[in-house]
């Protein structure tokens, strides 16, 4: 069922390439710096990376879901940050675009957005609404042409770099969460504020900025979908989100793992490698299983999608094992390096801190949770 074809294959081979040779040289020194890669970025809208699932005819690599997993995995183990950079721009600024947008919209946006010519973003999150969308309080008044924007949006990836968002405002507050509506904004006006990039735990080379909104133009032309579909476009996209984070959490567990596995053939203590001790072998055993059984949760979780069939539940189900686990492996990783696992020399320590926000963004694990027992009660 899950067997790789040899397009699938020959995609995950060029992003492991791509990875290892041109990603992962300077990925410490940018996460010290909190240096955002944007030669590296480019580069994959070159290789078609940035609109993978987009139809060729719009300027994407019109590749399928599996194909989207394997590159953001092999991304993911050398830099989540880039690869973060990467799901955004594909999972929830061209895929809304792609299911709800006109022909007009789709042009003038998929094209710049799949090449890497322009990058992507997604502004849902508010101050006081993360969790609970329905709660977003900024408002879309209308004008002469268009709308107004005002408002605040919180923990915007790619803020600050990105030039196309989606945007949820609300258009009709009499209709509560019916009256939310989505727009794409260009972010190159007045009225569009950027803060200072957050000083993140992780992922430091991925911005991550607050945005305030004061009276930030779109045109009648730029909303997505219909009046009232603002929660339709923001959830529409979010199966496919969920498995693209969970194959980032899967990256970063395999090459926890994998380093683990070097290190304790490596390091000697009481005369043998420490590998050969049973607490540590019980370890790696562990690690070597929770990452084979997501990478299975998370290719089935692809393959339905990709067959056009129903996927909530299985998306749910890889995002909160997949990152619940990899938040695991990680952990355990620091724990078997020992000293070195606590130094910013050793690339465990990185991948600690750049795996812990898998569990929370694109819906923590108890919104998981809750998403797989709503289905199970259907």
């Amino acid at each position: 069922m899950f067997q790789l074809n040899d397009d699938q294959i020959a995609i995950r081979d060029a992003a492991r390439d791509f990875a290892r040779e041109q990603i992962e040289p300077g990925a410490m020194e940018r996460d010290h710096k909190a240096e955002f890669p944007k030669d590296i970025i480019q580069q994959l809208g070159e290789m078609g990376f940035m609109g993978m699932c987009v139809p060729e005819v719009y300027g994407g690599a019109g590749l399928d879901t599996l194909s989207y997993t394997l590159a953001l995995e092999e991304i993911a183990y050398v830099d989540a940050s880039v690869a973060v950079t990467m799901s955004v721009n594909n999972s929830v600024a061209c895929a809304p675009i792609l299911a709800f947008g006109t022909e007009a919209q789709k042009q003038k946006y998929l094209k710049p957005l799949a090449s890497g010519e322009e990058l992507g973003g997604f502004m849902l999150t508010e101050p006081d609404a993360g969790s609970d969308a329905a709660a977003l309080k900024t408002k879309a008044t209308k004008v002469d042409g268009g709308w107004n924007l005002n408002g605040a949006k919180a923990w915007i990836t790619n803020g600050g770099i990105a030039r196309f968002y989606v945007v949820m405002a609300i258009t009709h507050p009499e209709l509560g969460k019916k009256g939310i509506s989505a727009f794409v904004l260009d972010a190159n006006q007045p009225g569009v504020v950027m803060a200072k990039p957050e000083d993140k735990m992780g992922l430091r080379s991925s911005k991550t900025v607050m945005v305030t909104l004061e009276d930030a133009f779109v045109s009648d032309d730029d909303m997505l979908g219909k009046p009232g579909d603002g929660l339709k476009v923001a959830f529409g996209g979010l199966d496919g989100g969920r498995i693209g984070i969970a194959a980032q959490a899967l990256g970063m567990a395999q090459r926890a793992l994998d380093e683990s596995v070097s290190y304790a053939k490596a390091r000697h203590a009481f005369g043998k490698p420490i590998g050969e001790q049973p607490a540590l072998q019980t370890y790696l055993a562990e690690m070597e299983a929770r990452v084979q059984a997501s990478r299975l949760l998370i290719h089935k979780a692809a393959h339905l999608k990709d067959a056009g069939l129903p996927c909530t539940r299985e998306a749910a189900t890889a995002k909160l094992f997949s990152t619940e686990n990899a938040v695991w492996v990680c952990d355990r990783a620091v724990q078997i390096h020992g000293g070195y696992g606590y130094s910013r020399e050793y690339v465990v320590e990185r991948l600690y801190r750049d795996v812990r926000v898998t569990t929370i963004y694109e819906g923590t694990t108890e919104i998981q949770r809750l998403v797989i027992a709503r289905d199970l009660m259907k």
